[in-house]
C-alpha cells in the first residue's frame, strides 16, 4: 500500500469541515495532518476546538490534532477547503500560488473560466483546465478545483446520462432543500418549523448556470456552455440532511418514461471504471416506489454519494418529470471535493 499523503482542511471545525474529518480519516490514499481553523479554535485540540454534530465524538486520529489558524503555513500538499463563500476566493489563490492542490467546496472560484467545476462521473476531461489555469495565472504546481453547489451536482448526475442519451433543451427544477444546507446553526427553528422558505440567495442562479458549465465542454482552452436552459425555483423545507428536487424536461428527442429509468440504471462512468475508493457503485438509483424517495429513508443509499431519482413519468407540458434526492453535505459538500481528489490522484494529476 502506498504511503499516504498528507492533507489539510481549512474551516474544519465548520458543518462541512467536520463532513471532510469524517470522510477522510482513515482514507486509504489520504492523511489528515492539519486542521485549520478560525481564531476562536486555533491552539486548541480539535476535540476541546470543535462542536463535533456528526456522531459521539470525533474520529480518534484527529481528536489530539492541535488547531492551526489559518495563517500559519500549512506544509501538506493536498487542501480541502470548507471555507465559507467570500472568504474562501483569496485563501484559496493564495494557496495555490504557493503550490499547493486546493479542492474546494466553496462558491467562489466556481465560474472562474479557468477552473474546473467538477462531478467525476460527468465531466472528468474538465480536469485538462488546470494546464491552462497555471500557465495563465503563474502558479507552478498548485491549482484550485471546485466542486458544484449541493442541489446542482444531484441534479446534473441524473440530467448526464439523459442528456446524452435523449437531449435535453429545457428544464424547470424546483428544489425542497434541507436545514443543514445552512451551516449549523442555520435558519433558527422557529423561521422554519412548521414553515416552508421559498428563497435560498444566490441558489436558484447557481444551479441554472452551474449546470451548463459542468454539461458543457472543454476544448481549446476554453469551457464552453452545454446549449440548456433551466429554470430553478429553491425553497427551504425543514428538513435536517437531503435536498429533494422535482424536474420536468424537455428532450432533444422522445423518449418513454422506461426508457429514461433505463439509461439512468445502467448509467456507470469514470469513477466507477477507477474503483475510486468514495465512488458509489450505482451514481443514480432508480427507485419504483409511488412515494420515494424521501429523504429520511434514501439519503443515505451508497454512503450519501449517489443521486436517487423516482417518480419517471410523462410531462404534459415537456417530456417527462421525476424527483430526484441527495446527501447535501456528504456528495452535496465534502464527499464531492474528496472524490474529485481520488481522481486527481488516480489520473496522475497530484
Amino acid at each position: 500500500m502506498p504511503e499516504r499523503i498528507d492533507v489539510a482542511i481549512l474551516a474544519a471545525t465548520g458543518s462541512v469541515g467536520q463532513r471532510f474529518v469524517q470522510l477522510l480519516a482513515g482514507h486509504p490514499w489520504f492523511r489528515i495532518a492539519e486542521l485549520v481553523a478560525s481564531d476562536r479554535s486555533a491552539g486548541k485540540r480539535y476535540a476541546d476546538a470543535v462542536n463535533w454534530r456528526l456522531s459521539a465524538s470525533p474520529p480518534e486520529e484527529v481528536r489530539d490534532l492541535v488547531v492551526k489558524h489559518i495563517e500559519q503555513p500549512i506544509r501538506s500538499p493536498i487542501v480541502f477547503s470548507a471555507l465559507p463563500g467570500g472568504v474562501a476566493g483569496e485563501v484559496e489563490a493564495m494557496l495555490a500560488a504557493e503550490g499547493k492542490k486546493v479542492f474546494t467546496n466553496a462558491r467562489d472560484h466556481r465560474m472562474d473560466p479557468d477552473v474546473p467545476l467538477l462531478i467525476p462521473e460527468v465531466n472528468p476531461d474538465h480536469a485538462r483546465a488546470i494546464e491552462l489555469q497555471r500557465r495563465s495565472r503563474g502558479w507552478r504546481e498548485g491549482f484550485i478545483v471546485a466542486n458544484p453547489n449541493c442541489s446542482t451536482i444531484h441534479l446534473v448526475l441524473a440530467l448526464k446520462p439523459i442528456y446524452d442519451a435523449f437531449g435535453i433543451t429545457r428544464g424547470i427544477v424546483t428544489t425542497l432543500q434541507a436545514a443543514s444546507g445552512a451551516g449549523y446553526p442555520g435558519v433558527p427553528s422557529l423561521d422554519l418549523i412548521d414553515n416552508v422558505i421559498p428563497f435560498i440567495g444566490g441558489e436558484e442562479e447557481k444551479i441554472e448556470a452551474e449546470s451548463r458549465k459542468i454539461l458543457g465542454t472543454w476544448a481549446d482552452g476554453r469551457f464552453e456552455d452545454a446549449p440548456l436552459t433551466l429554470s430553478a425555483h429553491c425553497n427551504r423545507v425543514p428538513v435536517r440532511d437531503g435536498h429533494m428536487e422535482t424536474v420536468s424536461l424537455e428532450l432533444g428527442r422522445r423518449a418513454s418514461p422506461a426508457e429514461v429509468a433505463d439509461v439512468l440504471r445502467s448509467f456507470r462512468a469514470r469513477p466507477q471504471e477507477l474503483e475510486l475508493p468514495s465512488a458509489p457503485r450505482q451514481p443514480v438509483i432508480v427507485l419504483e416506489q409511488d412515494d420515494r424517495p424521501q429523504p429520511v429513508l434514501d439519503r443515505d443509499l451508497e454512503h450519501g454519494m449517489a443521486s436517487v431519482v423516482g417518480r419517471i413519468r410523462p410531462c404534459p407540458v415537456f417530456d417527462v418529470r421525476f424527483v430526484v434526492l441527495g446527501h447535501n453535505t456528504v456528495r452535496g459538500a465534502a464527499g464531492a471535493s474528496v472524490l474529485n481528489a481520488e481522481l486527481f490522484y488516480r489520473e496522475g494529476l497530484l
